[in-house]
């Protein structure tokens, strides 16, 4: 539990806001000129100033508290009496997800309690440490996921037919809708169900969480005395089941062929792929581009459409290498492509699959000559992976919805 700032319910729908890292520089400083109240402004406060001050300038962090002040003293937001837990409800195409918005433990985090399935970049958490740390407060919360019980999913069917505090639709289309728990018995409940699980998963926001493990570590030096009940102990973090996630597919365009001619790439993937070419016809239905199983994937190739299906030597018992996303780097982009490192390779570029497969076709019709949709990761695989001791590769995977910012903001005094 823990003594949320949020905004005042007439206000939280101009507030809440997407990620800060949703958004180039460019692209954010656009929607705080449209929207100043959304939350944005504080999360990326380099829209404060022009080209000149850099991104990551001392000056942006000191904006970001000075902004967060000044819109707590206007009232915009306010303080919880005392600690509480929440349940976080966003609702996509007549899906619906219960978060309980929580604080979860650093030590935890340490001793791999809570499980990460991906590496993190250092200049990207050196950014967040300092946001935190100088505005005293996490405002993004870390998206984590855990294994369903029938407790949790009873209490949330239960608390969720009340009415909420917060109910609204933000402009993409998504519901949000939050309830406060706050009794006794419904805490305690919250809180020994997830005492009894042995492990908690990072879905979403390595670098946000890794950050704010660091800047509590960091506290704690300057602390020596501390206790291990203040509040720079814990960071900001929803909760979800993992029954109720939607992974979307992330698929990859590809800025060349190495050389090879578009006959050539067909006649190689035939290695280790059956290749069949899509007819495709307009009001059929089911989008047939669309891979429909593991190990299924599609190629968009000169306008044309490929369906490839991995032969059984692509499979592996191994939680990595089993991952598509990985047989395709394995088997395509490594042999044929060149690309032996995706992270850095500038041939290569993810789409998001919220974004749809329309939008390979146009990146392969502007800058792109290939591109690759994928069959979601699996929940499982993630969790697989997690437990493993391992780490995805790069784009694994891609959550829908987005958890919005500056809906709940934890302080660290």
């Amino acid at each position: 539990m823990f003594r949320a700032v949020r905004p005042v319910p007439e206000k939280v729908a101009k507030i809440a806001a997407l990620p800060y890292d949703v958004y180039n520089r460019n692209e954010a400083a656009v929607i705080v000129k449209n929207d100043p109240d959304s939350f944005l402004a504080i999360d990326r406060a380099e829209t404060s100033f022009g080209e000149e001050v850099g991104t990551y300038d001392e000056r942006v962090y000191l904006r970001a508290k000075e902004l967060l002040n000044e819109r707590m003293e206007a009232g915009d937001f306010v303080t919880e009496d005392k600690p509480m837990y929440y349940i976080y409800a966003l609702t996509m195409g007549g899906r619906t997800q219960h978060g309980f918005v929580a604080c979860a433990s650093i030590d935890d985090y340490e001793n791999q309690v809570i499980k990460k399935h991906e590496n993190t970049r250092e200049d990207k958490e050196r950014d967040r440490i300092r946001h935190v740390d100088v505005c005293n407060a996490q405002t993004g919360p870390i998206f984590l996921t855990y294994r369903q019980t029938d407790v949790l999913r009873e209490f949330t069917q239960k608390k969720t037919a009340e009415k909420p505090l917060y109910d609204w639709v933000s402009e993409d289309g998504i519901r949000h809708q939050v309830w406060q728990v706050e009794d006794k018995e419904s805490t305690g409940t919250i809180r020994q169900a997830f005492e009894k699980m042995d492990n908690l998963y990072i879905a979403d926001g390595h670098h946000r969480c890794a950050s704010a493990v660091k800047v509590g570590l960091k506290r704690r030096m300057e602390h020596p005395d501390y206790t291990g009940e203040e509040e720079f102990n814990f960071f900001l973090s929803v909760l979800f089941p993992e029954e109720e996630l939607c992974i979307l597919d992330y698929n990859r365009v590809l800025k060349d062929l190495n050389g090879m001619t578009e006959e050539e790439l067909l006649r190689n993937l035939q290695t280790d792929f059956e290749v069949e070419k899509l007819t495709l016809v307009s009001g059929t239905g089911a989008d047939i581009r669309r891979p429909v199983k593991k190990g299924e994937f599609s190629l968009y190739l000169n306008e044309n459409w490929y369906k490839l299906k991995a032969k059984p030597p692509c499979f592996s018992d191994d939680p990595v290498e089993n991952l598509d996303v990985s047989i395709l780097q394995r088997r395509i982009f490594e042999p044929f492509f060149g690309i032996e490192d995706p992270k850095t390779d500038k041939r290569i570029d993810f789409v998001g699959g919220i974004r749809g497969l329309d939008e390979l076709e146009r990146r392969c019709g502007e800058d792109c000559k290939a591109a690759f949709a994928l069959y979601p990761t699996d929940i499982r695989e993630l969790f697989a992976v997690a437990d493993a001791g391992r780490l995805m590769p790069p784009k694994s995977t891609w959550f829908e919805p987005k958890l919005r910012s500056g809906i709940f903001i934890h302080r660290l005094e």
